[in-house]
């Protein structure tokens, strides 16, 4: 993005670095076989035991001493609020929590995007694979792969490379794209939430999700600066959460776990400057993504093209264009 300010999208080339990730937490009520009861972050569930955080100590409770569990009614998965749009991303009404919690409920719905130009972020919006991106992250590219991150029944997390991402919609001016993950049979993707409006207001807490640098599943926390930063006739919101290269395209939370923006650039030579794509943005290129189709034969919609090789000792057909303005000029 051309600014006077030395913008810089944050999008990267290079190579991927493996990172590591934390287990989704989950509080449930554990009444035991002596008539006890134990309220806690559930870390993992093996097949003999389930390992508990109750705040103070992380416990190991062997399944034969569990007499009955039912899942806190105040950390339950909130359902999807209907409209719509339901049907491509969600809302929900969402209790604050801290950024340890969110990052590890909804991390899973933060993805790696890569083509052969480099690498980005994404964010999952519903269970068919549907994702976010911001448009130079794909931008003249059609070979797109994702990586996504999922939790299995042990806690442990495994990422899988997945090819063929298609491309949905693109929106150049608000430098946003919509892609679509191929749906797999033995993986069900985890999305993420969108706020239902912008009610950010300057000193309100949020944090980035992303690939900066090629450092998988990295979390950056800040503060909003400014909710309403002028750029070339579009409104940013303006954060101190560290955003780099590679970043681009990524969720920014508030303390809700809702997404609130999507980060797409920063400035040059300044820290703690990054910026994000309003929500209001992204709901009006969801809901009307129609309108930005992708055409796989237009050139400007993301396809690359190469010059057709010219025949030699060939007479080339006057051009129709030469032709309309000789007449016009009475020769």
């Amino acid at each position: 993005m051309k600014s006077c300010w030395n913008l810089i999208p944050c999008c990267l080339t290079c190579l991927v670095v493996f990172g590591v990730t934390l287990p989704a937490a989950r509080s449930d009520v554990i009444e035991l076989t002596t008539g006890q009861k134990i309220e806690g972050d559930v870390l993992k569930e093996r097949p003999e035991e389930l390992v508990v955080d109750i705040g103070v100590d992380v416990i190991r409770i062997p399944l034969a001493q569990i007499k009955h569990r039912v899942v806190s009614k105040a950390t339950d998965t909130p359902a999807a609020a209907k409209g719509h749009d339901e049907a491509l991303f969600q809302t929900a009404d969402l209790p604050h929590k801290s950024v340890k919690d969110l990052s590890q409920q909804y991390g899973e719905g933060v993805v790696l995007i890569q083509t052969p130009g480099g690498l980005g972020s994404g964010f999952i919006l519903n269970e068919r694979g549907f994702c976010v991106t911001n448009y130079h992250v794909i931008e003249k590219e059609t070979r797109i792969a994702a990586t996504i991150y999922h939790q299995n029944a042990q806690g442990e997390f495994t990422r899988r490379r997945i090819d063929d991402v298609k491309i949905i919609a693109l929106n150049p001016y608000f430098d946003l794209a919509l892609v679509q993950i191929p749906e797999q049979k033995d993986l069900k993707f985890r999305p993420v939430f969108i706020a239902k409006n912008q009610d950010l207001r300057e000193g309100d807490q949020v944090f980035a999700i992303g690939n900066p640098l090629g450092l998988e599943r990295s979390v950056s926390q800040g503060i909003v600066s400014t909710r309403n930063r002028n750029f070339e006739g579009l409104t940013y919101i303006q954060t101190t959460a560290q955003i780099n290269p590679g970043n681009s395209g990524g969720p920014l939370f508030n303390m809700k776990g809702e997404v609130v923006g999507v980060t797409n650039m920063k400035l040059v030579l300044g820290e703690g400057l990054g910026f994000a794509i309003p929500v209001a943005y992204l709901r009006h290129f969801l809901s009307n993504h129609d309108a930005f189709a992708f055409d796989k034969n237009n050139a400007n919609s993301g396809q690359r093209y190469l010059d057709a090789p010219r025949r030699r000792n060939a007479k080339q057909p006057p051009s129709p264009s030469i032709k309309v303005s000789a007449e016009k000029d009475g020769k």
